[in-house]
């Protein structure tokens, strides 16, 4: 029997497809666009979050703006992550990982990292919310700055312009406080976190690097 070839180019174009949604580990892919909130999803005050200047701008009531495009169809387990971040006095914000969307209130699946260099909360930028906190500030209002989160495996690391400031690994069988039991490694999508009217941050070039 004669067998049927596949055109070099269909091979191609089929693996491309297969791939597409699954970047491998060394390529940065940006999940932010710098003009739009296209790929991205809030549910209760999403007046909170606007785009300006290649910037997603977080001002207003609390609200949570989920991610919610194709790149690994928004599941993240093991992955680096980093955005540049300013603070404007007495903000706060924080960015979530391994969450799911919810229409309002505080994500109650992941964990938070910090956001806030002068806040009356004491927990800094860079914290692991509630579970690894900082209390210095490394980071001053009024200026860019890089938050950069790894996760692989149980081991989290959070730098801030590229000085380690946690280095956690979960335990197997992390103690957590009644409402925070989803606040453990598991798999999910990145949000960025609106925490009241009187803070404002900005953030861009949004980005991830998936660890296979």
């Amino acid at each position: 029997m004669r067998k049927k070839l596949i055109p070099s180019l269909l091979i191609i174009t089929l693996f491309s497809c297969a791939g597409a949604n699954k970047p491998g580990s060394g390529k940065w892919i940006s999940l932010f666009n710098g003009k739009s909130l296209t790929n991205w999803k809030v549910g209760a005050n999403a007046e909170t979050f606007s785009v300006d200047s290649g910037m997603i701008i977080v001002h207003g009531n609390t609200a949570h703006l989920f991610y919610n495009g194709k790149v690994m169809d928004h599941n993240f387990r093991n992955f680096e992550f980093k955005a540049d971040v300013m603070t404007f006095p007495g903000a706060n914000s924080g960015i979530y990982f391994h969450t799911v969307y919810q229409d309002s209130s505080w994500p109650a699946k992941g964990y938070e990292v910090q956001v806030n260099n002068s806040h009356t909360d004491w927990r800094r930028t860079g914290s692991l919310y509630g579970i690894d906190d900082v209390k210095e500030v490394y980071v001053k209002d009024n200026e860019w700055y890089t938050e950069y989160i790894k996760v692989e495996g149980k081991h989290v690391t959070i730098k801030i312009n590229d000085k380690t400031v946690v280095d956690y690994t979960e335990p197997a069988n992390p103690t957590r406080k009644k409402g925070d039991e989803q606040r453990v490694i598991s798999s999910g999508t990145f949000a960025l976190q609106g925490h009241d009217p009187k803070s404002v941050v900005h953030y861009r070039n949004i980005m991830v690097r998936t660890i296979e």
